[in-house]
């Protein structure tokens, strides 16, 4: 049997090795000339594109050192008590620390470009304009599925898009607990720990289906119908609580679909893009798509494929829904 301290050895000879792979990708080449502004081609078809690959590899090893350092040390521990920063939304150490880690690393990356992280808007709303312009943006949620971190349980991740004129071209999440790693760039693909991955395209009964819906935030007459169609489904659970697991589940088959009302950006752009890419459906419940400055517009459908996304929303959604204007 392996001892605690064996663990610990381990744990911290892998935190080395990852420090170390960080120094070399962030003085490489490839990555120096991301930090001189030319910035890689992230439509391309290849993950190998000289440039993609040395930025996608930097990101990450960004989140994983931030993970090491700022998240999972008070994982567990009183440490990680959430404060309420508005009714029903949770902030806590970890948090704010792994965002203030993060952040002016993210910016260096690419000369120019601005950060956009949830505490940080928290703090200026005002933060939201830049995800209109034509410039680069780092959306960053720093811990998703807050409320299960704090209670000690997971799923809960950390998550970076870099948005460019106004769309996303690329994302990273990071499940800190397993060290599970879903990256996308657009054009490039869907990536999870290095493989490419795609969406099945199977189609099936309506019944055989597995669904999540948050129904914390719909309005009475959507909740309703969900409610009441729930038992036409194999199963409708109301979510982990984690954007950051939702959106891979549905990409590895774990789960067919996903209804959101809310559409903050840094819970649903990152997402979003792994999704499209790895062949799913993400659109709005007018069936347009999803970008992130329009992130106070509400309700958004997400699917392993369209025939289910058209199957979801045909049970989900009542005809002749009316959607507020943001």
């Amino acid at each position: 049997m392996r001892t605690g301290d064996a663990e610990l050895r381990d744990a911290d000879a892998a935190r080395s090795q990852r420090s170390a792979r960080s120094s070399h990708l962030l003085t490489g080449g490839g990555i120096q000339a991301v930090i001189r502004g030319t910035k890689p081609h992230l439509g391309s078809s290849t993950r190998q594109t000289m440039g993609v690959t040395d930025l996608t590899d930097a990101v990450a090893q960004l989140l994983r050192e931030a993970a090491d350092a700022c998240v999972l040390p008070v994982f567990g521990r009183r440490e990680a008590a959430a404060e309420e920063k508005a009714p029903g939304e949770w902030v806590t150490v970890a948090d704010r620390a792994a965002e203030t880690f993060l952040a002016p690393r993210l910016a260096a990356l690419i000369p120019g470009s601005v950060v956009v992280g949830e505490e940080m808007v928290a703090a200026d709303a005002g933060l939201l304009s830049h995800l209109a312009s034509d410039g680069d943006v780092w959306l960053l949620d720093p811990l998703d599925g807050t409320a299960n971190f704090a209670a000690g349980a997971g799923p809960f991740a950390m998550m970076v898009a870099l948005v460019r004129h106004g769309e996303t071209v690329a994302s990273w999440i990071l499940d800190p607990l397993s060290g599970r790693l879903a990256s996308a760039q657009h054009g490039g693909g869907s990536w999870l720990d290095g493989r490419r991955i795609m969406t099945s395209t199977a189609t099936g009964p309506t019944a055989a289906l597995t669904g999540a819906v948050l129904r914390r935030f719909l309005p009475a007459a959507l909740a309703g119908h969900v409610a009441s169609a729930a038992p036409r489904f194999a199963e409708l659970s109301p979510g982990t609580g984690c954007a950051g697991a939702d959106y891979p589940a549905i990409v590895t088959g774990a789960r067919d679909f996903t209804l959101y009302w809310r559409t903050l950006p840094w819970d649903h752009a990152p997402g979003i893009l792994f999704v499209r890419e790895a062949g799913g459906a993400a659109q709005r419940l007018d069936g347009s798509p999803y970008r992130p400055a329009q992130h106070a517009r509400p309700g958004l459908l997400v699917a392993r494929n369209p025939a289910t996304w058209q199957q979801a929303f045909s049970a989900l959604v009542p005809a002749g829904l009316l959607i507020p204007s943001p």
